[in-house]
């Protein structure tokens, strides 16, 4: 038994470090692409992951997550997911080489993705869901962070990888790497690659299995939300909605910062090294969160972990040199870590599994929202405003970390009373 449990986990990790290594590979440098060599604003390129996130979500609480839970199956959507992402990567690719305009070619690459996000939507609720089938609760936590531990080697890879391809090892100019095709023509390969071990996972689903929530039986039995959303479900979804979108709204807007001319001015290369702290950050703190959750709990992990997100997003405001970005990015890939592994944990008990695939598309959308929608009407504002009105760029990006600091804030406010409200139903 423990063999075969240690094959899956062999199987799941292996996709999961083919697709970190295809996201740090591919979206640590589109958004300077897509502002210094495109010449999109600031907030112009933050569409890139708003517009794909909102039909992401919209898809996946539409459309897979009912799918899923009326079909429960789960392996089957993540793999026809990452096939039509795959080939449709490369027709953005395409498409973005046709107009004679950078600006116009610019957004053909955010309506590119937007399209390719429809497909991507039928992994993301996949994904999450299968892993509660095949794990308990009590495991879940621990799960979740050695994937993360492992996928943050296929990031820290991609990023690598990425940062020689962006300006083709420094022989071609910065941006060649996408103008070229040849970031493109690595991300779809890796998708194509990422659903063979998928292959060789359980389908999933919960047919068969006792209709008894375990996490439900933890939570509390007066939590009641087989047919509908329990109100401590919908708090703690509005708490991370708020430490969410803070810490990652500025999310998309880091490497534009550090490659300022006007500020930090790192190259490529360099820019792969800082990210890369955040990878390092992540699988260590990935080998030992599910020890951690099992002394501390979920609740105060994730307390923790937001309270390491404001210290990160702080650490940009205050920044005078290299030093203490390298320590920020450990930071943020710290509480990447504690935040998504908790918080995944936490909510999955409040979660029955005949209705895993809507409502963890609920949950999913406060992370792949906050990545675009904070910085498209937060993040980017703020900067494009403060610039327009005669402020250092430098500045104007400080001021975007210390808003999305601010964001933060007020999620631990509200994730404390998330879990008065729960505890307040457990005692009843």
């Amino acid at each position: 038994m423990e063999n075969k449990s240690n094959k899956k986990f062999f199987y799941i990790s292996s996709f999961q470090i083919l697709a970190m290594f295809r996201r740090g590979l591919f979206y640590t440098y589109l958004s300077i692409y897509l502002r210094y060599y495109l010449g999109l604003t600031v907030t112009e390129t933050t569409l890139f992951a708003t517009l794909p996130m909102i039909l992401n979500i919209v898809f996946q609480t539409l459309v897979w997550g009912p799918i899923s839970d009326k079909f429960q199956k789960r392996r089957t959507l993540i793999i026809l997911g990452e096939v039509f992402a795959s080939v449709s990567t490369v027709f953005v690719w395409f498409f973005h080489k046709l107009p004679s305009s950078n600006h116009v070619a610019g957004y053909v690459i955010i309506i590119g993705l937007t399209i390719v996000e429809i497909f991507w939507s039928m992994s993301n609720v996949g994904w999450t869901a299968i892993i509660s089938d095949m794990y308990s609760i009590r495991v879940r936590s621990s799960i979740q962070g050695k994937l993360r531990s492992i996928g943050a080697i296929g990031n820290f890879i991609g990023i690598w990888f990425g940062g020689l391809a962006y300006d083709g090892l420094s022989r071609h100019f910065n941006g060649w790497g996408f103008s070229q095709g040849l970031l493109f023509f690595v991300a779809s390969g890796v998708m194509l690659i990422s659903t063979i071990p998928m292959f060789f996972i359980p389908e999933g689903g919960v047919v068969g299995i006792s209709s008894i929530d375990e996490g439900r039986k933890e939570i509390g039995q007066k939590v009641k939300n087989v047919l509908s959303y329990s109100r401590a479900f919908i708090i703690f979804l509005i708490a991370m909605v708020f430490i969410n979108f803070g810490r990652n709204s500025v999310a998309l807007l880091r490497a534009q910062y550090l490659t300022l001319p006007a500020g930090f001015a790192v190259s490529s290369r360099m820019l792969s090294y800082i990210a890369n702290t955040a990878a390092v950050a992540m699988f260590i703190t990935g080998l030992f969160v599910g020890m951690v959750s099992k002394v501390l709990k979920d609740e105060r992990v994730l307390f923790f972990g937001s309270l390491l997100a404001i210290l990160y997003l702080l650490g940009f405001v205050f920044a005078k040199g290299l030093a203490m970005v390298f320590i920020s990015y450990f930071l943020a890939g710290m509480s990447e870590v504690l935040i998504f592994a908790s918080s995944y944990s936490y909510v999955s008990k409040l979660i029955p599994p005949s209705h895993r695939g809507k409502q963890f598309a609920l949950f999913n959308a406060t992370f792949f929202l906050s990545w675009g929608i904070g910085a498209t009407f937060i993040a980017g504002p703020i900067a494009d405003l403060l610039t327009k009105a005669g402020k250092s760029q430098m500045f104007s990006y400080q001021m975007a970390f210390l808003a999305a600091a601010i964001l933060v804030v007020l999620g631990i406010f509200m994730l404390v009373y998330a879990y008065k409200r729960v505890d307040k139903v457990n005692t009843q």
